[in-house]
């Protein structure tokens, strides 16, 4: 062993030893205050990387789950109108059963049959969802029928919902219909045809009896309606399970790499803060080790 005393090499070793075991207790008890197992990207470079880029997936898929709650909710109002629609139909088809009766008032009941057709028309001018019109082709919809919905975390993952053109009929298009009771744009020849009709049925049995016609074609198209929106919720309940699965997983993939094992953190906090003391005390021996050298001068 040499005698140096310029140079305290073993202080030295000793210094540096308690810098490190200071350094690993900090950064367990910074895990502890934080709960975070990565506080910076030096923490673990790929493993930041890795679950920031899960964090944007999940964060996506939030806001497509958000979407189809919202698509759910606009196909759920409209199904709910066109049911009404289809009730009034129903009634307008008693009416016109009942004008067979000889003994009816057929002027009464060409005026109930207006009555209802003007408030089917109201059903499909008002009929909203967040100020959109559903009923009847519009400007806000792509390509005047389809709404657009993105349901995954990928901008391309979009579902098309169009239930107004189906293969048993149309109701939205680009006629118009205008009587005094009502104007009514964007609708099929089949909703045209039929609301025409309607409102300028005249009070004989006959033409009372020609609705039977127009009725089937709108019917038709209103079933075709309601049959469409039925798939297309069933395809978003499928999209909603599978978001909520993928994001569950995510969400785990994502803790295991950020979130702290808090058992094991307090484990390395308290085996650094111990090695701290003995480090500290072997610095405190190492560096008062050269006065052993004054006994030479004696």
């Amino acid at each position: 062993m040499a005698f140096r005393i310029n140079t305290n090499i073993g202080a030295l070793k000793a210094y540096n030893a308690l810098k490190a075991v200071s350094e690993k207790t900090a950064k367990a008890q910074l895990r502890l205050a934080t709960q975070r197992r990565i506080n910076s990207v030096a923490d673990d470079t790929s493993g930041f990387a890795v679950g920031k880029s899960l964090a944007q997936k999940i964060k996506l898929m939030q806001a497509a789950q958000n979407n189809i709650g919202s698509a759910k909710d606009m196909l759920s109002t409209a199904e709910t109108q066109l049911i009404s629609v289809k009730d009034l139909i129903t009634q307008i088809r008693a009416k016109v059963a009942d004008a067979t009766n000889a003994a009816a008032d057929s002027s009464k009941i060409s005026g109930d049959i207006k009555s209802l057709a003007n408030e089917i028309a109201n059903i499909f001018n008002t009929t909203k969802f967040n100020n959109t019109k559903l009923l009847v082709s519009t400007s806000a919809m792509s390509n005047g029928t389809t709404f657009s919905f993105q349901t995954g975390a990928e901008s391309t993952d979009k579902l098309n919902v169009n239930y107004m053109k189906t293969a048993n009929g149309t109701i939205s298009g680009s006629n118009t219909v205008s009587t005094s009771g009502f104007t009514l744009t964007g609708i099929s020849s089949a909703v045209s045809d039929a609301l025409t009709q309607l409102a300028s049925v005249g009070t004989s049995q006959a033409s009372i009896g020609s609705l039977s016609a127009y009725l089937n074609t709108f019917e038709n198209a209103i079933d075709g309606a309601l049959s469409s929106i039925g798939n297309f919720t069933q395809r978003l309940d499928v999209k909603d399970n599978f978001l909520t699965s993928a994001i569950a997983n995510s969400q785990s993939s994502y803790s295991r790499l950020f979130d702290a094992d808090m058992a094991m953190e307090q484990l390395n906090a308290t085996k650094g803060q111990i090695s701290e003391q003995v480090a500290t005390s072997m610095l405190a021996q190492a560096n008062l080790a050269p006065r052993g050298i004054l006994s030479l001068f004696q």
